[in-house]
C-alpha cells in the first residue's frame, strides 16, 4: 500500500527522444525545498544524468563511479536535455559521458563508469560510526516544529523556519546530532544523519537505487563545510563538482546513515566527503564534492 516514491515517478523520470537523447520536463514546484527560485538542485541533475547513462548500458552492468562538473546555473523553468555518448564499451567496464543542456548550452557534464559483477578476495572497509537508530530520533520537520515552539525566536528567523516547514522534499532526514540553530558558535565540520527516499521503490535494478542515492547525496552535503563558520551569513553557495563511488547493493528507500565531513575550506571553496552506510554496517557509497562558498564578512545577528 506504500506510495511510489516521487523520485521515481517524477523527479528522475526521463522521456526518451532519440536513442541516446533524453528530456526531463519535470521542473521543481513551489513546494520543493531542494530547489530555489533561481537554480536547479544539483542532486536532481546528477540523478537524472545517471538515469540517462544507465539507459545506454546493459541491465547486467552496474554503475561503480561517476564524476560530474556543474558548468552553468540550471534554469528551473525549462526542461533539461541529456545527451549520452557511448565513450567505451569493454569486457568488464563501460564508460558513458553525459551532457545536460539548456538554452543550447551545456550546464553540466558527467562521466559514469559501469562494471559487470566480479568477485575478488581483496576486500576491506572502514567501520560504521556507532549512532542511535533512526527510530529514536526526530525528523528534520519535527525539529523545526520544536524550534518554532520557542517564544523567543526572532520573527525573521521564525518566518524562514515556517517557510522551510511548508515546503516538500522527497527525502526523509533524521539528524543524529542536530546543531543548535540559535547559536553561532563554531562546530566541528562533521555531521551525521539518517536518510532515505520518501515513498516506496522496492526490489528493482540496482541502477535505480543508485540514481536515487545520487539525488540524496547532494542534499545538505556542502553545508557541512559551513559548520565552523556559523557566525557568517551565506551570500552564495553552489556545487562545482560531485563524485560518487558505489561499493555494495543497497535500498535507497531504506534508512541509511550519511556521514559527512569537510577536511578543508579556503579561497571561497569548500571540500566535503561523505559515506552512505547501510544499517547492517556495510559501506554502500562514498561521495566527494567541492563547492563555491561566499559569505558576508560581518557576523550575523542572533536568532533570539
Amino acid at each position: 500500500g506504500d506510495l511510489r516514491s516521487v523520485l521515481i515517478t517524477s523527479v528522475l523520470n526521463l522521456e526518451r527522444l532519440e536513442v541516446d537523447l533524453f528530456r526531463c520536463a519535470w521542473t521543481p514546484g513551489q513546494r520543493d525545498r531542494a530547489a530555489s527560485s533561481s537554480h536547479l538542485f544539483g542532486g536532481q541533475i546528477v540523478g537524472q544524468a545517471l538515469v540517462a547513462a544507465a539507459h545506454a548500458v546493459s541491465r547486467d552492468e552496474q554503475v561503480h563511479s561517476l564524476h560530474c562538473y556543474f558548468v552553468r546555473t540550471g534554469d528551473p523553468t525549462v526542461p533539461v536535455l541529456y545527451e549520452v555518448e557511448r565513450t567505451r564499451t569493454g569486457k568488464s567496464f563501460s564508460v558513458r559521458s553525459v551532457k545536460a543542456i539548456q538554452h543550447g548550452k551545456p550546464i553540466f557534464t558527467c562521466q559514469a563508469s559501469f562494471q559487470l559483477s566480479q568477485g575478488s578476495p581483496v576486500q576491506h572497509q572502514f567501520t560504521m560510526p556507532t549512532v542511535p537508530p533512526p527510530e529514536e530520533l526526530l525528523t528534520q520537520d519535527e525539529l523545526i516544529q520544536k524550534f518554532l515552539q520557542n517564544p523567543n525566536v526572532a520573527e525573521g528567523y521564525r518566518k524562514r523556519l515556517t517557510k522551510i516547514q511548508a515546503q516538500d522534499v522527497p527525502i526523509d532526514i533524521k539528524p543524529v546530532n542536530p546543531p543548535d540553530i540559535f547559536s553561532s558558535e563554531p562546530q566541528e565540520p562533521k555531521q551525521l544523519f539518517w536518510v532515505r527516499a520518501r515513498g516506496y521503490i522496492g526490489e528493482t535494478d540496482m541502477k535505480v537505487h543508485c540514481c536515487v542515492a545520487a539525488y540524496i547525496s547532494d542534499y545538505a552535503f556542502l553545508g557541512t563545510a559551513l559548520l565552523p563558520h556559523r557566525q557568517y551569513r551565506i551570500k552564495f553557495m553552489v556545487s562545482l563538482d560531485h563524485s560518487m563511488w558505489f561499493h555494495a547493493p543497497f535500498r535507497a528507500d531504506h534508512w541509511m546513515l550519511y556521514e559527512c565531513e569537510s577536511p578543508w575550506a579556503g579561497g571561497c571553496r569548500g571540500l566535503v566527503q561523505g559515506r552512505l552506510w547501510r544499517r547492517d554496517g556495510v559501506l554502500a557509497v562514498t561521495c566527494a564534492q567541492e563547492g563555491v562558498i561566499r559569505v558576508e564578512q560581518t557576523p550575523k545577528q542572533s536568532k533570539l
